[in-house]
């Protein structure tokens, strides 16, 4: 089976791309959401973070508070870094686990920071979106209702959009146009699917 991992700095649409995918009823594991599910109350690694960053970092429903979490991380790269090394192991046996249970010619991993932190190993193909840093800006500040200097922080915090690209097999371009989005995901549906049941 064919692993494609997708991804692309903040904002640039990675969701509505896995969103368009799943309709070809291709299987998604999503990184972010796994994150989750690894950081539960009932997991090991949210009592690191609690330990680490302290009780305030913890709704009242007892839940973590990712947006003061990542408001903490963004601002401080030594923070960042640590609950990387924390999370990203957690996250990567996850994945694969869900990985090991798909019997499809392809699958997605979306990954945000898949170019930015040691490599999974179980990535066979780098599929990046891409859109232009403006209208990246635009849709967080939209959509998470945070200050530019906020998202500028992230945007920071990602490998360039130049290092993206030269590193990736595919791109698809997101520049909020729907059917040009639409006709990408189609055609590399295909390839994929190709791909998929060629591949050793």
């Amino acid at each position: 089976m064919l692993v494609v991992g997708l991804t692309g700095g903040v904002g640039s649409g990675k969701s509505t791309v896995a969103g368009l995918f799943a309709m070809h009823d291709v299987p998604i594991i999503d990184a972010d959401i796994v994150s989750r599910e690894v950081t539960a109350p009932d997991k090991p690694d949210f009592a690191s973070i609690v330990k680490h960053f302290g009780s305030e970092i913890v709704l009242p429903d007892g839940t973590l508070n990712r947006s003061q979490l990542r408001h903490l991380i963004f601002k401080d790269p030594k923070q960042r870094l640590w609950l990387e090394k924390l999370l990203h192991p957690s996250i990567r046996d996850e994945m694969q686990k869900q990985i090991n249970e798909t019997n499809t010619p392809y699958c997605i991993a979306v990954i945000p920071l898949l170019l930015e932190v040691e490599f999974y190993y179980f990535i066979n193909r780098i599929l990046v979106v891409d859109a232009p840093e403006t209208e990246q800006i635009r849709r967080v500040m939209q959509r998470d209702h945070v200050i530019k200097s906020d998202v500028e922080a992230i945007l920071d915090s990602q490998a360039s959009r130049i290092d993206r690209r030269s590193k990736a097999h595919d791109i698809i371009i997101n520049d909020g146009k729907v059917e040009d989005l639409n006709a990408q995901v189609d055609k590399l549906h295909e390839t994929y699917t190709l791909l998929g049941k060629t591949k050793p």
